[in-house]
């Protein structure tokens, strides 16, 4: 016996910590709980954004070969003077992390908004999750091509699921942990990047026939200067992973503290301290990206880049001129920070699914708590690594696609909120430059969308699976009932209180109401002295999954009546009486009349309308809240 209830206890310990969120808001979607400096929360992006070093200068080579610095100054300016000022913006109108799909969504109201919002977040999954595993897979790039790794490791899929096993661990461990971590890693590996690009710097200016010899190779394909711009800007789509860092920095806005006057509806001091984790993130990466551009290029041979410095360029500088202990350590360095890359896209899925999918009740309630989704994100990435086959180059086009579509919804959004002020022309011509290099991004790399399509059936299908089971939930998260309501419910109270579902109609028609009384008495066989209450719902917002339902009491001649609005009639009814029983104490008889018409369509009008076969649906809703038939409000239907 003993042992059954230590079992027991240890269960209900573990379950309370699983899903402790549910009890109490913590973690990266929680207000106030888990803050931090907003520097430090910028390393956590950092591991995502600056870990790109790793690869970035290899990436601007293959694409523009010695052009390379001048098409990464393009990008640069982009980041500067495109993504930061849209980013900003971003901050200051969704200051809770959601980012442009919360912008987006509130531009279009109803179900336009919330399908719009679900392909994002499909986007936003293969950006984030796609992070995860393309940073792990570099990572074990970077252990197989280090001379150190011993011959029972050459295992390139192994281990990188065991590298996002680890990082899984952390969040199942705490968001806290993972923030001390990224600190770490990111000063570590910004200082020995700075390391490498002044040693090559330096190794430029003992041989500068280096440098001649580059801009002789320059010229011999370019021949001006303003014919290199125009070639490195038509390059930009292609070296637009070094932006990827933005969605990520506003995606953990909740992380970053604020000040001393915030409050939830205008968190000033946040929104200002994450424009400075914008910005500093911006100018170490645009520093970072210029100098290991010029050095890789200058340094590194078109036959070595297509070799062994694919994907590794400046860890080739490490090991070729500070030597094999300092490129060791570079290395470990780089494979830690790759492998910890995922952790800013961990917490920005951790942000947005639960402040979405629960709330369009397209997720169970557990997905409001941290720790069972990251096991479901490290799932899902363990599958798509089996499937690529842990390959970075195979999984590029879907990163780039999920990045370069965010960023594009973000400019969209900010050029429309910015449409009726002066500084519409400059974020117009900031939003079709995204447009344009997220379909350049598509048309020359078309697996990336297949990919991100995959992403985001899952999530519609899934989304709109899990509504469905939801459906007969209450879905009313709280009842208000007017002054005149309160009157009409508590007067009379030794009497049985019967609710009439009433369509809405002409308000005043008194006529009306006279009919529908005597047609109630008639067919339900109720006595003229029973008195009858009228419950009118009208349909609200059918794509919100809960709300509040505020009641109005109204008489029209000698008929009281209770008016409300509501996205789910049949919730709003059986709330009501649910409601009307605690309030009184007595169990309320609801009455409806049959609805002519195929089952099948009401059933679906009840799932995206909010209407259909109102009587049954009432009473399966009652059932399934209040098993006990002795305790549940009566449904008479003729």
């Amino acid at each position: 016996m003993s042992s059954r209830l230590s079992s027991k206890r240890a269960l209900a310990h573990f379950r309370a910590w699983f899903l402790q969120e549910l009890r109490r808001p913590a973690g990266p979607h929680a207000p106030a709980v888990h803050q931090n400096t907003w520097w430090r929360v910028m390393c956590l992006t950092g591991v995502d954004y600056f870990s790109t070093l790793g690869y970035q200068p290899g990436i601007a080579f293959l694409a523009a070969g010695y052009l390379s610095p001048v098409a990464t100054l393009v990008l640069v300016l982009m980041t500067l003077f495109a993504a930061f000022p849209v980013y900003a913006k971003v901050a200051e109108h969704s200051p809770d992390g959601q980012g442009s799909i919360s912008m987006l969504e509130r531009l279009f109201p109803g179900w336009r908004g919330k399908v719009l919002a679900l392909i994002l977040l499909g986007f936003a999954a293969t950006d984030f999750i796609i992070t995860m595993t393309l940073s792990a897979a570099d990572a074990t790039a970077h252990v197989l091509e280090n001379p150190y790794t011993p011959e029972w490791m050459q295992h390139r899929v192994g281990i990188t699921l065991v590298l996002l096993a680890f990082l899984g661990a952390i969040f199942l461990k705490g968001f806290k942990e993972a923030m001390g971590i990224a600190v770490v890693l990111v000063a570590a590996y910004l200082l020995l990047n700075t390391i490498v690009i002044l040693t090559g710097a330096f190794e430029i200016l003992r041989h500068t026939e280096l440098l001649a010899q580059w801009r002789a190779n320059l010229a011999l394909s370019h021949a001006s200067g303003p014919g290199m711009f125009l070639a490195a800007l038509l390059l930009f789509p292609k070296l637009a992973l070094g932006l990827s860092g933005f969605e990520t920095g506003v995606a953990v806005m909740p992380q970053v503290a604020g000040g001393p006057y915030d409050t939830p509806a205008k968190p000033i001091g946040r929104i200002r301290n994450t424009r400075k984790l914008l910005l500093t993130a911006a100018l170490i990466m645009s520093t970072m990206l210029m100098g290991s551009s010029i050095v890789t290029t200058v340094l590194i041979s078109p036959e070595e880049f297509h070799g062994p410095a694919d994907g590794r360029a400046l860890a080739f500088l490490a090991h070729r001129h500070l030597g094999e202990t300092f490129g060791t350590l570079y290395d470990l360095s780089t494979i830690l920070i790759l492998s910890f890359a995922g952790a800013s896209a961990m917490a920005g899925l951790l942000n947005l699914v639960p402040r979405y999918l629960p709330r369009y009740g397209m997720a169970p309630e557990w997905a409001k708590a941290s720790r069972p989704l990251v096991l479901v994100f490290i799932a899902i990435a363990f599958g798509v690594t089996v499937l690529f086959d842990a390959d970075v180059d195979a999984q590029g086009g879907a990163y780039a696609t999920g990045v370069l579509v965010l960023m594009t919804s973000a400019a969209v959004s900010v050029a429309i909120v910015m449409a009726p002020t002066r500084w519409r022309w400059p974020f117009l011509s900031i939003a079709a430059v995204f447009i344009y290099t997220a379909a350049m991004n598509m048309v020359s790399r078309p697996e990336g969308i297949k990919i991100a399509s995959f992403f985001i059936v899952l999530t519609i299908a899934s989304s709109l699976f899990s509504r469905a089971l939801r459906s007969t939930e209450l879905r009313i998260s709280g009842i208000v009932l007017d002054d005149e309501a309160k009157e009409i419910l508590e007067s009379d109270t030794d009497r049985v209180i019967r609710i009439v579902a009433h369509r809405p109609g002409r308000n005043d028609n008194l006529r009306e109401y006279d009919a529908k009384e005597r047609h109630s008495r008639e067919v339900h066989h109720l006595s003229p002295e029973e008195q009858l209450l009228f419950l009118e719902i009208n349909s609200g917002d059918a794509s919100d999954f809960d709300a509040p339902l505020h009641v109005a009491g109204v008489r029209v001649g000698r008929h009281k009546i209770l008016r409300a609005q509501s996205p789910a009639i049949p919730n709003a009814i059986a709330a009501l009486l649910i409601h009307i029983n605690k309030l009184t104490g007595k169990l309320p008889h609801a009455y409806f009349g049959w609805t002519e018409g195929n089952p099948v369509g009401y059933i679906f009008r009840f799932l995206f309308l909010g209407e259909g076969d109102v009587a049954p649906i009432t009473r399966e809703v009652l059932r399934k809240n209040i098993p006990d038939p002795d305790r549940r409000p009566f449904v008479h239907v003729v």
